[in-house]
């Protein structure tokens, strides 16, 4: 069933082996998803068109959090298409090519992620640390590059890895998940795996530490003021902070999730529980974060002024 290929990967398909039968509850779960789909892309896409159309809120931090909607619609559209397609189906096979495709896409994403939340831990850093300085340090255009070169940065090593991961000989084509990722697929290889090893080592150091350094230092700052101000101030910093919290808790959860099921064997686990521990990473994530930063209406005189839970008070600026 696979076709041989001295040059690269000797698969012309993947079977992803982790659905099991759902019989005539596949329509429900096919349902739920759809519309948690359809959910996902129209409260991010709303976000994404207020901030656009308000020039009030031209501003570095609601320009963050459209570059973090832009990637939560990206990422939740790798997967969920995906799965509704194949829910459907009695035989769960993926062309090689595209397979390839999904885990680099899911890879961007993470990455992406990441290192936007990272971002905006900075962002609200100087909004509380050192307002004074904001303007200067947090232009548009710094903003802009912020927002590009993860990116950039994403999508070049993630391309490298992938074409290391497709030049292996595979000794089997059966991925134990729901959908593609690149570790299963090395897994399967029966070719010299050592120079592929060494990238994965070295870059997901780079994205775990380098975030999170920047995330903890930031917050040790923010943390440091908060102590040392006033009432008012504390409970600013929170409103301020606590969203992208939330966030950064949620990302954390779902990616303790993944290390967890690569490194221990989940087998005593129900099969549904293990399908959604492998979904939680790529699903909750677009469809909560709309919810934590989500859109306050407050009428204010004749006019409608849209707020976001969160957002810096005057006086931190």
């Amino acid at each position: 069933m696979s076709q041989m290929n001295p040059n690269s990967s000797n698969v012309a398909f993947f079977s992803l082996t982790a659905y099991f039968h759902l019989g005539p509850l596949r329509y429900l779960v096919f349902a739920v998803l759809l519309i948690l789909y359809v959910l996902m892309l129209l409260s991010n896409a709303l976000i994404v068109a207020v901030i656009y159309q308000n020039r009030s809120l031209h501003e570095p931090m609601y320009i963050l959090v459209c570059s973090l909607f832009g990637n939560g619609i990206f990422g939740s559209s790798i997967m969920f298409p995906f799965l509704l397609y194949q829910i459907l189906q009695d035989v769960h096979i993926v062309p090689s090519q595209f397979c390839y495709f999904q885990a680099f896409a899911i890879h961007v994403y993470g990455i992406v992620e990441y290192f936007t939340l990272s971002v905006m831990s900075y962002d609200r850093y100087l909004a509380i640390c050192v307002p004074l300085q904001y303007n200067t340090r947090m232009t548009r255009d710094k903003t802009a590059v912020m927002m590009v070169i993860p990116w950039l940065y994403a999508c070049f090593i993630c391309l490298v890895m992938i074409m290391l991961s497709s030049s292996l000989r595979l000794c089997g084509n059966a991925i134990q998940k729901v959908y593609c990722d690149n570790f299963p697929i090395v897994r399967l290889a029966c070719s010299d795996t050592s120079i592929l090893n060494a990238y994965g080592l070295v870059i997901s150091i780079v994205n775990i530490f380098s975030p999170m350094l920047l995330i903890l230092i930031t917050y040790f700052r923010i943390l440091r003021v908060c102590f040392l101000g006033s009432v008012q101030t504390r409970r600013k910093a929170l409103a301020t902070c606590m969203p992208h919290v939330v966030s950064l808790m949620n990302f954390g959860l779902g990616a303790a999730f993944e290390i967890i099921q690569y490194r221990f064997n989940l087998s005593y686990l129900p099969e549904s529980v293990r399908i959604f521990l492998s979904l939680y990473f790529w699903l909750v994530q677009p469809i909560l974060d709309p919810f934590v930063y989500g859109l306050i209406n407050k009428i204010e005189g004749k006019g409608k002024v849209i707020c976001f839970q969160g957002r810096i008070g005057p006086s931190f600026y």
